[in-house]
């Protein structure tokens, strides 16, 4: 297990819905050893105006699971995890249904994190990749 902190799917899905994960309702569905998955639906909420998944939205689902796999590898006491950058290469459009997102953390530093997460829609095709840089900063107690 890779977690300093060890969150169930549950837990993660019980935050606060006040934010832009929540807008777009990712449902975070698994933790594993070194994974955490997480959903998002492909509705009004997520397509661009041709009715096709909008890149953005892609890249929310995987900043949302990066930055969170990061907060549960570092101790939440003493620092924060921040995007620090991220790109995603959109491989195939997608109309309808959820797609499903998977982050691997690659690089578990000191000062940087990075993830790769993969999305795949509900044939399991893969219609992004994406990789995340998190900056692993001291948190301000004071």
């Amino acid at each position: 297990m890779i977690w300093y902190t060890e969150f169930t799917a549950e837990e993660l899905n019980a935050r606060p819905k006040n934010h832009l994960g929540g807008l777009l309702d990712i449902q975070f569905t698994e933790v594993g050893e070194d994974s955490l998955s997480a959903t998002m639906p492909v509705d009004e909420r997520t397509h661009q105006p041709a009715g096709i998944l909008h890149g953005g939205a892609s890249v929310v689902l995987a900043e949302t699971l990066g930055s969170i796999a990061s907060y549960m590898c570092i101790d939440p006491l003493r620092y924060q995890a921040v995007g620090l950058e991220i790109n995603a290469n959109h491989l195939r459009p997608v109309k309808s249904g959820k797609v499903t997102g998977i982050c691997k953390p690659l690089h578990r530093g000191a000062k940087t994190h990075v993830c790769e997460i993969k999305i795949y829609d509900d044939r399991g095709k893969m219609n992004c990749i994406s990789r995340l840089t998190v900056a692993i900063i001291p948190k301000n107690n004071g």
